[in-house]
């Protein structure tokens, strides 16, 4: 059984990085209802999960490791892959603030043009875009850094492939 002072740490750690699962969850989430099952289903695996934090790596990182892990399950469970409308206008509105309409259409066509990419891709351009280092890159998603590297360049011509595509 989990003590209480374990329980408060948790949610505090989910407090103070909310904003990482809500952006997850603005990604991976087709709609407004399933960016609410996926933030469920986060919460729940993190929380399920907690045991396993060792203070190894910072909680954002292993917070990261786990909600990207369980979005990519989400995704191939409920086979919700396309960004809806709805989901365009929220990021937009959650991350960028009001903007003018050119400015936009742009960002809009950019998030269409990174949902078609595959998940690890996705995954590694939008830690890309948060501005991550190449080595928690690579502790959340399993993999080398130096492999982050290289698909990180590889992703990024795709997705400059795609956007120049829709544009």
């Amino acid at each position: 059984m989990v003590n209480k002072r374990k329980k408060s740490e948790f949610v505090e750690h989910i407090n103070v990085n909310r904003k990482i699962l809500h952006k997850i969850c603005h990604i991976y989430g087709a709609d407004k209802e399933d960016r609410q099952d996926l933030l469920q289903e986060m919460v729940a695996q993190l929380w399920k999960s907690y045991p396993t934090f060792s203070g190894k790596a910072k909680f954002s990182t292993w917070l990261y490791k786990v909600a990207l892990n369980t979005a990519l399950y989400h995704v191939r469970k409920t086979r919700k892959q396309k960004l809806s409308q709805e989901l365009m206008e929220n990021l937009y509105l959650t991350s960028q603030g009001r903007k003018n309409q050119e400015t936009f259409e742009k960002l809009k066509i950019l998030y269409q043009a990174i949902g078609q990419l595959n998940k690890i891709d996705k995954a590694l351009v939008w830690l890309y875009l948060e501005r991550k280092p190449y080595q928690e890159m690579a502790e959340i998603l399993g993999i080398t850094k130096s492999n982050v590297s290289v698909k990180l360049v590889r992703a990024k011509e795709k997705l400059m492939k795609i956007y120049e595509r829709i544009q």
